[in-house]
């Protein structure tokens, strides 16, 4: 059963559903331990009601992004994490972050990447007249958002729709893709190669697997 750890900033709704995935049996896996660079917020309180342990890294207690990066790996290490996983963690990681736990480090980002990487996605979209908006499960590389994805889930965005509507709408489909893809990974179905994700050995469009299936599952 691999050790997962959860990195988080807010409230963990994404880490509830794992959480979840994981009590059922869903993901093969258990989170170890969940971390915060923020204390006081609600996704610690989820994760110690599902009894895991919590630990918080004032990100402000450090003097660079490099001395915390080091002492979140050391704690991250601790556990023997076998996947790393951003569920949103308000942090830019540092590379040597990122290396360290390469091919085991997954981020889900609110936007069908490479549209819209950064901060504001869901305004962005509106903004652009788009009509459709969604959210990206991937690989974490030093590029901000800009790993190979693995998964992707569409949304409508309607003429009269203001950014909470399509939030709302998007953080649904991250519930159900998300567990989807810690679990194909805790089955050792999913590898990051080089700068390709590969399901089963197969290596993955740009848009992750069964981009033009909407069911995605």
């Amino acid at each position: 059963m691999k050790s997962i750890v959860v990195l988080i900033s807010g409230s963990g709704s994404n880490l509830q559903a794992i959480l979840d995935a994981c009590k059922t049996g869903f993901i093969a896996g258990r989170v170890s331990a969940v971390i915060s660079n923020k204390a006081g917020v609600y996704g610690l309180e989820r994760a110690a009601a599902a009894g895991v342990k919590t630990l918080v890294l004032d990100h402000k207690a450090y003097a660079d992004r490099t001395s915390y990066d080091k002492a979140l790996m050391a704690a991250i290490d601790a556990e023997q994490a076998d996947l790393v996983v951003l569920a949103g963690f308000m942090r830019i990681l540092t590379p040597e972050f990122v290396s360290h736990y390469q091919g085991r480090l997954l981020n889900i980002h609110p936007s069908l990447l490479p549209k819209y990487q950064g901060l504001n996605t869901h305004q962005r979209a509106i903004d652009a007249g788009d009509t459709e908006h969604g959210c990206s499960v991937h690989f974490v590389t030093a590029e901000l958002d800009g790993g190979p994805v693995v998964l992707q889930a569409k949304v409508p965005v309607f003429s009269d729709d203001d950014a909470a509507a399509v939030a709302a709408r998007v953080h649904e489909q991250e519930h159900r893709i998300y567990p989807l893809v810690v679990r194909w990974f805790c089955q050792d179905r999913l590898q990051h190669l080089a700068d390709k994700a590969l399901l089963d050995g197969q290596i993955l469009s740009a848009h992750g697997y069964a981009d033009d299936d909407d069911d995605n599952e």
